[in-house]
């Protein structure tokens, strides 16, 4: 049973059901504030910038990149494999914690999810761009030619992306549209009364007709089960076969069978400093600090904490591999391209962003001041989006022959085609603020009694 006297309210305010409806569904109802139509315009050049980078990219081909035939993978792929940890966020909210029966996820699965969603849309986009000829993607799937039928090549780590990465965009997609289902006809009923008809009419479509009886609910909750089920493993199953790009290779510092659990603790811990991000953001933003409490944020700092002493102890375990293996080629990769050399830079911001900065969170009044927690979880995006770099680029500029050994820097091109990914990212996460309820009122109100003081 959940103690309040121990470990705090999850709703303050004093709230009841009607104020949580009121809470929830106001940003949907009232006009956009001014700092919204700011960020959404800001989002939108990047996104324009983007497009413009992804044009020049198929016009002219990846040589507007600065790819070299020692370094084939860069920004493409480090940003790809960034993007893809991101979207683990929202699975493990929903699903973990809700195996785990932890409370406190009420409050924050809806924008993990959101986010999840989005940030699997930018990872996709770099794969097809990738390919040097975008408009043969449809070779990833067998299609009909004179000779009948043309598989795919099975046996390639990157057609298992392609199955993985879609399989896991449509299940997640499909969980998250679930549970907003309820919230939908929610906006409807209340547009009813205000006489809005073409909010009622829209949402009237996006609510499938809920009429909220218990059969309506049990269906609901019977199918949110079952789509929870199938997705959960996609959580281990996508980041385990993006790893495999890696490690089913010879490059010195990725061909090791640490990669598949060391991507998905990873990708776990980017994707909850994503979420502390967003979260924080929200509850200045919207004044939610009756929904996101401190003790929401506290919980999300404590489970980084502990996820970066994996991250810390994968990062020592490949350095002690890579000595104690007697390979000369690891351990060049690692001690020579690495530690010292000329990533030594990029290691170092890796392993103190991911391994050392959040151990801050051992100090409680460190996880109580909000302006803190929020600087930590940008240094955990930024350490996250290193740790890409360093696998990608220490191993492929210095390989096994010197002669071939090349630096790499991206172009303009690539930097901007960055840029629109996360014009992309925010442009969909400013619409989910907008446009959605951004918690489930159904399930606020679940754990609305047993876990407030007014109640007990």
């Amino acid at each position: 049973m959940y103690d309040v006297k121990v470990r705090g309210s999850l709703i303050e305010g004093n709230k009841s059901y009607h104020q949580i409806s009121e809470d929830i569904s106001k940003p949907v109802e009232s006009r956009a504030p001014n700092w919204w139509f700011i960020a959404m315009s800001i989002s939108t050049v990047m996104l324009i910038a983007g497009i413009w980078a992804g044009f020049v990219t198929i016009s002219q081909g990846i040589g507007t990149w600065g790819l070299n035939n020692s370094v084939a993978w860069g920004w493409g792929i480090i940003n790809f494999v960034w993007w893809i940890g991101i979207g683990h966020a929202g699975t493990a909210f929903s699903i973990f914690l809700l195996i785990l029966r932890q409370k406190w996820r009420t409050s924050i699965n809806r924008a993990a999810e959101a986010m999840t969603v989005f940030a699997v849309i930018s990872a996709g986009i770099f794969p097809m761009i990738h390919m040097g000829r975008i408009w043969l993607a449809f070779y990833i799937m067998p299609y009909p030619n004179s000779r009948g039928p043309l598989w795919v090549n099975f046996n390639s780590p990157l057609f298992w992306d392609v199955v993985a990465i879609s399989t896991y965009l449509m299940a997640s997609a499909t969980f998250w549209y679930v549970g907003m289902i309820p919230d939908f006809a929610t906006i409807r009923d209340r547009a009813k009364k205000t006489g809005n008809v073409v909010r009622e009419f829209v949402y009237d479509l996006l609510s499938f007709g809920w009429d909220g009886s218990t059969r309506t609910w049990l269906r609901f909750e019977t199918l949110a089960a079952i789509l929870g089920g199938l997705t959960a493993p996609l959580v281990i199953s996508v980041h385990s076969i993006v790893s495999m790009d890696f490690a089913t290779s010879i490059m010195p510092g990725w061909h090791t069978t640490i990669f598949p659990p060391y991507f998905v603790i990873g990708a776990i811990f980017s994707g909850f400093g994503m979420v502390l991000t967003l979260m924080i953001i929200i509850r200045k933003l919207y004044k939610f600090q009756d929904y996101v409490t401190k003790g929401h944020l506290d919980a999300i700092g404590r489970i980084l904490t502990f996820i970066s002493l994996i991250m810390a102890t994968a990062y020592i375990t490949e350095i002690f591999i890579a000595w104690y293996s007697g390979s000369e080629y690891e351990f060049f990769t690692f001690f020579k391209n690495r530690i010292t050399g000329d990533y030594y830079w990029a290691f170092y911001a890796m392993f103190i962003c991911n391994a050392v900065i959040p151990q801050l969170f051992w100090i409680k009044k460190i996880r109580s001041n909000i302006t803190i927690v929020f600087i930590i979880s940008i240094f955990i995006n930024i350490g996250m989006w290193f740790e890409r770099y360093v696998i990608v680029i220490t191993s492929l500029s210095k390989d096994y022959l010197p002669s071939a050994w090349a630096d790499y820097s991206p172009t303009f091109v690539e930097v901007m085609l960055y840029v629109g990914t996360i014009g992309l990212f925010l442009v969909g996460v400013l619409g989910f603020f907008k446009f959605i309820p951004m918690f489930a009122s159904s399930e606020i109100k679940g754990i609305l009694k047993p876990t407030t003081d007014s109640n007990d």
